[in-house]
């Protein structure tokens, strides 16, 4: 059981390396659109609707990964098929890396215009209100906080519980990301979502953090760089987890990260992280290539985990 489970988060996460997401009809895609209808149906401007949309869509998900793991109890082959397809399915790294990618040739061409078309690609700032180092420092943190969310922690909680842990944690994802934000219309509505993505994530956000630590000298980064940003900024970031990981990717690229943070809901001034110079286009594809690196080592070691533990 376990050697299967194992083996299936090595090929699901070789599928995303070769294939990424697929353009049209991803499961995560249609989950969206459903959870979408749900939500014209369901919104109140109150906690308790939103905590019942939120337990009804997540509790699908988990109750379809679990009979898909049950189903491959007794059947080797199943299992391992199973578990690479929703290893698949919750993985976002390569498309994280293409992104980022064509954000840092983007701004290292000096093309704001096209740079600030691709950032809803990455995260839900107003890019017109950007510059091109506000750009650059937008793309390295979305890199940093998608590289915890889209790659590590479903790892996380596939070493550990299978297709209902890849599954389950891919959709608290993007709910948190469709109605866990601080805007007018969710700061109730979402509560449910955000706190839940919140609890979800924090030991993969920490463990991201570690990884960063041992991976920054593969790209030529500071080890003990990021492990001290981590330790100094990261508690005075709003959230209890994507600080984690900005901090580290701040030290290990000796860049300053947070400040002004521009939504379309509004004006945030985060924490400054990090003491370094402010990122440029070459930061950005450092940034990728940390992240890269982070994934093989959050891959390898899901992969371990999953082999020693028996379920």
């Amino acid at each position: 059981m376990t050697a299967g489970r194992s083996l299936g988060l090595l090929l699901g996460i070789v599928a995303d390396g070769v294939f990424g997401d697929p353009k049209k009809g991803h499961p995560v895609a249609l989950f969206g659109a459903a959870a979408a209808r749900l939500e014209r149906m369901a919104y109140r401007d109150h906690k308790i609707p939103g905590a019942v949309y939120t337990g009804a869509l997540v509790g699908s998900v988990v109750a379809l990964g679990a009979v898909a793991e049950w189903a491959g109890r007794r059947r080797p082959a199943v299992r391992v098929v199973a578990t690479a397809a929703a290893t698949w399915i919750a993985l976002g790294g390569k498309s994280l890396a293409n992104e980022g990618t064509l954000m840092g040739r983007s701004l290292n061409d000096g093309d704001v215009a096209a740079a600030r078309k691709r950032l809803p690609s990455l995260c839900g700032r107003d890019p017109q209100a950007l510059d091109t180092t506000a750009l650059a420092r937008a793309t390295v943190e979305s890199v940093a906080e998608n590289t915890s969310d889209a790659v590590v922690a479903p790892l996380f909680w596939g070493a550990l519980f299978g297709v209902p842990g890849l599954l389950g944690y891919r959709a608290v994802n993007t709910l948190d990301a469709m109605v866990g934000h601080r805007s007018p219309r969710y700061l109730r509505f979402g509560w449910a979502s955000a706190r839940l993505d919140d609890v979800v994530n924090l030991v993969p956000a920490r463990a991201a953090a570690a990884l960063t630590v041992a991976g920054a000298p593969v790209v030529g980064g500071s080890a003990l760089g990021a492990w001290q940003a981590w330790q100094r900024d990261a508690a005075a970031h709003p959230s209890p987890n994507a600080g984690r990981v900005e901090a580290a990717f701040a030290g290990a690229l000796e860049i300053r990260l947070g400040g002004r943070t521009v939504y379309a809901h509004g004006v945030e001034e985060r924490p400054v992280l990090g003491t370094g110079r402010s990122p440029d286009a070459g930061h950005v594809t450092r940034a990728v290539e940390l992240s890269r690196v982070v994934g093989a080592l959050a891959g390898v070691g899901a992969a371990f985990v999953a082999l020693i533990t028996r379920r």
